[in-house]
C-alpha cells in the first residue's frame, strides 16, 4: 500500500551529507523527508575536520560561526619524514576570516544540522527507518520503507535485535542516497562501486595529553607508511597510524552510537603502551605524554568510486559514491559540497522547470573531481622551488591535505608541488 505522503524528495541517510542535503532542500521550499536505519547520530566517527571550502558553504546557512565556536581552528599543515620537519602548508587569510580548517567531531556537526532542520524547517529525522526497495516510474519513484523497532530475542541469554514492524511505500519525485559505503540506494539502482586503489588500514586513537597542542595538522610520511595528527579541543588529539600490511578481513566498522564508553583498565593500559610505542617510532619529535586513551579503533579504507552518481530520479552524494583515505578528511568535505550542488540542481528541476537531464552535469562534474582526487587522472609533480623530498611524496601527499578544489592546489604549491588536472 502507498501511504499518503507529500514528500518531494526522500533523503536516505542522516549523516552530515544527508542532513545538509535535506537542509538545503528545505531552505529552497522543497518538501523533504530524511530517514536513517540507525537510532541516533554517531558519537564517534572518522571525519573530524571541516575544510575552508566547507565553512564557506555552511556560512550560507548561518552555521559557520556556531562551528567555529565549537571547533578548534587550524592554521597550517606540517609535513614530516619521521624525525625531520620538511615543510608546511598555509592558506592566506580571506575576506571571510575562515581558517585553513576547523577540527570538530562529526557528531558536533550532526547536532547542529539536526537542530537547524527541526527548529527552523520542522523536519524531524525518521530514525529506525530503512529503505528496502526502489522503483523508478515516470515522474516519481516508489520507495518501500521499513519501520524498525527493537525486540528482545533468546531465552537463556536475551539479546536486543531490530525487527521490521511495518513496511509502507511513498512516491517522492527524487531520492537522494547519502547512506554511506554500503548504500541501499546505490544497490537498488544498480550502480557499480569500483575499487580504484589498494585498501589502507589505520589504527585510530583519540588521546588526552599532558598539554595543549599547536593549531596545526601534522602529516608524517615515512618510507613505508603515513601517520596523521589532529589537535582536538583542550588537551585532546587524534592520531591515525597507517598499518602495514592490511590484514585479510579488516573492514569498515559501524560508527559508534552509544553515548557512553566502558573502561577496562587492563585494555586501556595495553592500548596506551601501544600508542606511545607508535608515537615514539613514527614521530620522535612529539614530546607530549599520553595521559588517557578515550577511543580507539582499527579500520580499513578502500579507494572506491561509483560508476555514476545517479540515474533518472535517484542520485548519490558523499560516501555512498566514494571512499578514500581519511588522512585529509576529503571524502566527507567534498561530499558536503556535492550535497549543495545536488540540492541546488533538484530545486531547479522541481521549481524552475529545468530539464531532468541537467542532473547529468552534476554526474560529470563529480566524476571529474574524484578522478583527480583519487589519482586516476592528472598528476602531482615537483616544481620550483620544491625540495628533493617532494619527488618521493607527490602522489602520497595528495589525499593528506585538508582541502579540495582551488585551496588544494594552493596548498600543494606552498610546498613546491603543482597539481596537473
Amino acid at each position: 500500500m502507498i501511504a499518503h505522503d507529500e514528500t518531494e524528495v526522500l533523503v536516505v541517510g542522516a549523516g552530515p551529507v544527508g542532513m545538509l542535503t535535506a537542509l538545503l532542500l528545505a531552505d529552497g521550499g522543497i518538501k523533504v523527508r530524511i530517514i536513517d536505519e540507525e537510532w541516533r547520530t554517531g558519537t564517534h566517527s572518522y571525519a573530524c575536520a571541516l575544510h575552508r571550502r566547507t565553512l564557506k558553504l555552511l556560512d550560507r546557512l548561518g552555521l559557520a560561526q556556531p562551528v567555529l565556536a565549537r571547533g578548534r581552528r587550524l592554521d597550517s599543515v606540517g609535513i614530516y619524514d619521521e624525525a625531520t620537519r620538511l615543510g608546511e602548508m598555509r592558506l592566506a587569510p580571506d575576506g571571510d576570516g575562515f581558517p585553513l580548517a576547523v577540527v570538530l567531531p562529526q557528531s558536533g556537526l550532526e547536532e547542529l544540522l539536526e537542530q537547524r532542520l527541526n527548529q527552523q524547517y520542522g523536519v524531524a529525522i525518521d530514525w529506525n527507518h530503512r529503505l528496502s526497495r526502489l522503483e523508478q516510474q515516470g515522474s516519481a519513484v516508489t520507495a518501500a520503507i521499513d519501520r524498525l523497532a527493537g525486540t528482545a530475542t533468546g531465552y537463556i541469554i536475551p539479546r536486543w535485535e531490530l525487527v521490521v514492524k511495518k513496511t509502507y511505500q511513498i512516491r517522492p519525485a527524487f531520492v537522494v542516497g547519502a547512506d554511506g559505503h554500503e548504500s541501499q540506494v546505490r544497490h537498488n539502482v544498480g550502480i557499480g562501486y569500483a575499487q580504484v586503489g589498494r585498501a589502507e588500514a589505520f589504527g585510530v586513537y583519540e588521546l588526552e595529553l599532558d598539554g595543549e597542542l599547536e593549531p596545526e595538522q601534522r602529516v608524517v610520511l615515512s618510507a613505508a607508511a603515513g601517520s596523521f595528527l589532529w589537535p582536538l579541543a583542550g588537551k585532546g588529539c587524534r592520531w591515525s597510524f597507517q598499518m602495514l600490511p592490511v590484514e585479510p578481513g579488516d573492514g569498515f566498522p559501524e560508527k559508534e552510537r552509544r553515548p557512553w564508553r566502558f573502561h577496562d583498565e587492563a585494555i586501556d593500559r595495553v592500548t596506551k603502551e601501544r600508542v606511545q610505542e607508535l608515537i615514539g617510532a613514527r614521530a620522535p619529535w612529539f614530546t607530549r605524554k599520553v595521559e588517557e586513551v578515550g577511543w580507539s579503533v582499527a579500520v580499513a579504507f578502500e579507494r572506491r568510486l561509483a560508476t555514476e552518481f545517479g540515474r533518472g530520479r535517484c542520485w548519490l552524494a558523499g560516501d555512498a559514491a566514494h571512499q578514500t583515505s581519511p588522512a585529509g578528511m576529503q571524502s566527507m568535505n567534498v561530499g558536503l559540497c556535492e550535497a549543495a550542488d545536488l540540492a541546488g540542481t533538484i530545486i531547479k528541476v522541481l521549481r524552475q522547470d529545468a530539464p531532468l537531464e541537467s542532473l547529468q552535469d552534476y554526474n560529470q562534474q563529480r566524476q571529474e573531481e574524484w578522478h583527480h582526487l583519487l589519482g586516476m587522472k592528472g598528476e602531482v609533480r615537483p616544481c620550483q622551488p620544491g625540495g628533493p623530498w617532494t619527488k618521493e611524496r607527490c602522489d602520497r601527499l595528495l589525499p593528506c591535505v585538508p582541502a579540495s578544489g582551488e585551496n588544494l592546489s594552493t596548498l600543494l604549491k606552498s610546498v613546491g608541488l603543482e597539481w596537473l588536472q
